[in-house]
């Protein structure tokens, strides 16, 4: 699909299931697979991948303004996966159902287990391991189960959550935030399919 003018730029070795949607200025490399149901959105900002990355199903990859998506070589994202605004360096592997939020980067081959979450600009050393089921958190990351939530808390607070996904400051409303998200996504109502 085409978004805000910009279309897919796909490698003729490259496989995209038919149910996938590429969508705006996303460039998928040689020997990359995206698997049925998987996204990959350039919002405002692009989404790249490189060689030989595989995209499992339903995994939703999104560029964002001052946020690009972009996945290195040899990289696994698992079903499930939400990818946001986030770098992923060579052979990483984010496993099903991981949550990566804009501004992180996750580091040559390191692991995001199960259900991990890696917060807004977070960096996850190479090599690193987060557990399933657990988050990063800070630069560098501090890697914690859930249940030590106040001490994620006490990091992420001044990570700027809600300037970082949304640009806005801490004192806008939810009213006021959902009608700014409204108009962004609205966009896509000017959305386009490509002919094959």
């Amino acid at each position: 699909m085409t978004h805000r003018d910009r279309e897919p730029v796909i490698h003729e070795t490259a496989y995209v299931a038919s149910s996938a949607m590429i969508v705006g200025d996303v460039r998928i490399g040689p020997g990359v697979r995206v698997l049925h149901g998987a996204v990959l959105t350039a919002e405002d900002g692009e989404v790249t991948v490189d060689e030989n990355t595989v995209v499992m199903e339903h995994a939703l990859i999104r560029g964002r303004s001052g946020h690009p998506a972009h996945i290195g070589a040899s990289v696994m994202i698992g079903p499930h996966t939400h990818v946001n605004g986030s770098i992923i360096e060579d052979e990483a592997f984010i496993a099903t159902g991981a949550s990566l939020f804009p501004g992180s980067r996750i580091g040559t081959g390191a692991e995001v287990r199960i259900n991990g979450v890696v917060q807004v600009n977070t960096s996850v050393e190479p090599g690193a391991v987060v557990p399933i089921g657990w988050v990063a958190v800070g630069t560098p990351a501090s890697i914690l189960p859930p249940e030590r939530h106040e001490e994620i808390w006490a990091i992420q607070r001044d990570l700027d959550f809600v300037g970082t996904v949304y640009g806005v400051g801490p004192e806008a409303s939810m009213r006021d935030l959902m009608r700014q998200q409204s108009d962004h996504y609205g966009t896509h109502a000017e959305d386009r399919a490509i002919d094959s």
